[in-house]
């Protein structure tokens, strides 16, 4: 699943008139980015949810089929914010006994990560009852985001530590995480994970390559910036 349904107030005026999914950077747009990634590391199936200007996206990107996947889309009507979004997605997520794992993406960041490294972890989960509710992808603090999210203890997820990582923003769920959830009603995602972390119900694993947060116009500009000089554009 990609994250689509943010009304990206920080990426005003760009996002005025244009969902920020859609804003173009190194010749494609944000979503694409992660799709064409996703396909590469042999992802196939993808729900996109969306709200704010949502027919924009559809119209975008279509059936997925000239990105070598097929995109659903599960449109929100109102501000379901990120578990509710999952929550309202979940009958295109999983399987009819809701056990099935599966990944999901925000659409607003840059990863390098080859996410075919989680199709291991989603096998693992799905074939071993014990396994956590949730996998996370932590990735270096930020400036903007110095104190971090989470600590690592081992491959556990833990509260409180010293050497605290952000949440990137990718992950691994049951859907069992979110069965208290009713489908179009609103509910945040931290506090989920929170919970699930305080019961050692989470694993994670530390990602050291390229990531950003396309949250802002300057992190915007500094990825067009990051993305021309890798492919020798500059100057």
């Amino acid at each position: 699943m990609i994250l689509a349904a943010g009304r990206g107030e920080r990426m005003r005026p760009l996002t005025d008139t244009l969902p920020k999914p859609l804003l173009k950077v190194g010749g494609h747009t944000l979503i694409e980015h992660q799709l064409n990634n996703l396909a590469r590391s042999g992802f196939t199936e993808i729900v996109i949810n969306h709200a704010y200007l949502g027919a924009m996206i559809e119209k975008a990107l279509g059936n997925g089929e000239r990105y070598g996947v097929n995109i659903r889309y599960s449109a929100e009507h109102t501000v379901l914010e990120t578990a509710g979004g999952i929550a309202n997605a979940l009958p295109l997520l999983t399987n009819e006994s809701a056990s099935l794992p599966f990944a999901v993406v925000n659409g607003d960041i840059y990863c390098d990560m080859d996410y075919a490294r989680l199709f291991p972890i989603m096998n693992k989960m799905n074939s071993v009852p014990e396994q956590p509710l949730a996998h996370l992808i932590l990735v270096d603090n930020p400036i903007y985001h110095a104190e971090g999210d989470f600590a690592l203890n081992g491959n556990q997820v833990i509260l409180t530590g010293n050497n605290k990582s952000t949440f990137s923003g990718i992950g691994i769920y049951r859907p069992q995480l979110f069965k208290d959830i009713k489908p179009g009603v609103a509910a945040k995602l931290a506090p989920l994970l929170r919970q699930a972390i305080q019961a050692g119900g989470v694993s994670g694993e530390y990602f050291r390559g390229s990531w950003i947060d396309v949250g802002t116009p300057d992190r915007l500009e500094a990825l067009s910036r990051q993305l021309a000089s890798s492919s020798g554009l500059e100057g």
